[in-house]
């Protein structure tokens, strides 16, 4: 298991220095840490001819989004977003290369791509169906400009083609490469539209820990479907004459295994860059925790038990205990079974040893790296003993693209 440190305590005491002068909540993020994640992240793809995009949804900070591209060099190439909205608002600050990793099903989103496009970016959209590729035609010759158009794949594991087993996300209908050859060229004969490659994300291999040997297994097998399964769309779309500019897939947790994989031109990678809870238990991992939100202590009302203000910042996805926040400083530090995560309070056991007062704080990390930033408008940013800035998250900027 990672992040059990001999050097737990001097970690702790570094925290609580910087944030000695601020109200609580508090949000820190270690800009050593997420420069050496990214360095490590993007590592494997080095000589690959695979470029890197930047997952905004696992950010959700410009700044940041910057900093990890600075680190990154020549490999980062574009951004991937999650919003028609989001979308509108990087081509408008002037960055070039987007893909809308979501589609959209109404008017005003689709128009808010095609100024994205008129913007002067390259804004890509995802589609996987006539529908959304006529809506994306409709917006684009409205605003007079082409609307570039990558399709999604469904590339979830179907073990032995039996019925109604299905391991990974709903997301698009797109299996077969016939279908997906047939909606490449609906999208080259639809005004406004330009066919501009496929997006195949793996979410039951990058987006599942490696807990135990069924589940090992499982990844394993479904990671060489996948890759035979890209293979084959990618050729199929190439005898047909449309070769995709971009092959999108992977993310933190595949990174690696996707830079020898010859069908893809490019990996996105997002969370592993502030490394949050989820990813402790993915193996061969070795990245540092970089976010954190710091709750003060405002009561002791037992022996051993302290609790803090606040603290109830629980991720999306299917509801359990791995979807809430890991007190991580001081170590050993642990959520109460009965109460856990609580919106204005939070009660936590201490290890032996530690004691806590009054207006102490407790360091935690979120369970997915982009939804910290919906709670914060601000991240404090340190390096080594010092506050170096500040940075301010979507939200501190008025944007909430979700909301």
């Amino acid at each position: 298991m990672r992040h059990v440190s001999t050097d737990a305590r001097a970690r702790y005491e570094r925290l609580r220095r910087l944030v000695a002068g601020e109200s609580m909540p508090c949000a820190i993020v270690d800009l050593d840490a997420l420069e050496a994640n990214a360095r490590a992240l993007v590592k494997p793809l080095a000589g690959s001819g695979k470029t890197m995009r930047v997952a905004t949804k696992s950010v959700r900070c410009p700044d940041l989004i910057t900093r990890v591209r600075e680190a990154t060099g020549a490999v980062a190439r574009g951004l991937m977003t999650y919003t028609a909205a989001e979308t509108a608002f990087w081509a408008h600050r002037g960055e070039k290369d987007l893909l809308l990793a979501y589609p959209v099903s109404r008017d005003v989103d689709a128009a808010q791509v095609a100024e994205a496009n008129a913007a002067g970016a390259s804004a890509a959209v995802v589609a996987d169906s006539r529908e959304h590729v006529q809506l994306l035609g409709k917006a684009a010759s409205a605003r007079r400009v082409t609307i570039p158009v990558v399709l999604e794949v469904d590339v979830s594991w179907r073990p032995l083609g039996v019925p109604g087993v299905h391991v990974g996300v709903r997301r698009s209908p797109l299996r077969e490469a016939a279908e997906i050859v047939a909606l490449a060229r609906a999208a080259v004969a639809t005004e406004g539209v330009s066919f501009h490659g496929v997006m195949a994300y793996e979410a039951q291999i990058a987006g599942v820990a490696d807990a135990g040997a069924a589940v090992r297994a499982m990844k394993a097998a479904s990671a060489r479907d996948v890759v035979k399964t890209r293979a084959r769309i990618a050729k199929a779309l190439a005898d047909a004459g449309l070769k995709p500019a971009v092959f999108n897939g992977g993310g933190t947790g595949t990174a690696a295994a996707c830079a020898s994989e010859p069908a893809l031109t490019e990996v996105t990678i997002g969370s592993g860059f502030v490394d949050s809870h989820l990813f402790d238990h993915y193996r061969g991992l070795r990245l540092q925790p970089a976010a954190y939100f710091a709750l003060a202590v405002v009561r002791r009302p037992a022996a051993r038990i302290v609790t803090c203000h606040g603290g109830g910042y629980v991720a999306s996805g299917a509801g359990g205990r791995d979807r809430l926040p890991i007190p991580a400083l001081p170590e050993g530090t642990k959520l109460l079974g009965l109460e856990g995560a609580g919106e204005v309070q939070t009660p936590l056991e201490l290890p032996p040893g530690i004691d806590l007062a009054l207006g102490d704080p407790v360091f935690f990390r979120h369970a997915k790296a982009g939804e910290l930033a919906e709670h914060f408008a601000e991240y404090i940013l340190v390096r080594g003993d010092r506050v170096v800035g500040r940075a301010p998250t979507y939200r501190g900027l008025g944007k909430c693209f979700l909301g």
